[in-house]
């Protein structure tokens, strides 16, 4: 079965770094396109990449040139690196694929960006 699973998330100061990792199975991993979403509290959850299978990649405007969103084929596992966080990029954080219509979700990892 599809398994998505997050990791990288934590707590960071504004300006810091992370990069957020998401190891899949289940599927063949080169296939689809694969996303990273968000959601903050009491927020829509929203799309922040995506990266085709070509590495074409999109970004919601406020993270571009920030955040990168890269995969490695070989490990199975897609990456956000997130750079010059701010405290509005504070949510949590889900790996995202669609296979056949149907979207599979991570759990989620939190970042918080706060001083």
């Amino acid at each position: 079965q599809v398994q998505l699973v997050e990791s990288g998330g934590g707590l960071v100061q504004p300006g810091g770094s992370l990069r957020l990792s998401c190891v899949a199975s289940g599927y063949t991993f080169t296939t689809y396109a694969m996303s990273w979403y968000r959601q903050a509290p009491g927020k829509e959850r929203e799309l922040v990449a995506v990266t085709s299978t070509g590495d074409i990649t999109k970004y919601l405007d406020s993270v571009k040139g920030r955040f990168t969103i890269s995969r490695d084929n070989a490990k199975n596992t897609l990456y956000l690196q997130m750079n010059s966080l701010k405290p509005d990029d504070t949510a949590v954080y889900y790996c995202n694929v669609q296979i056949w219509g149907r979207a599979y979700w991570g759990r989620g990892t939190q970042v918080t960006v706060s001083s």
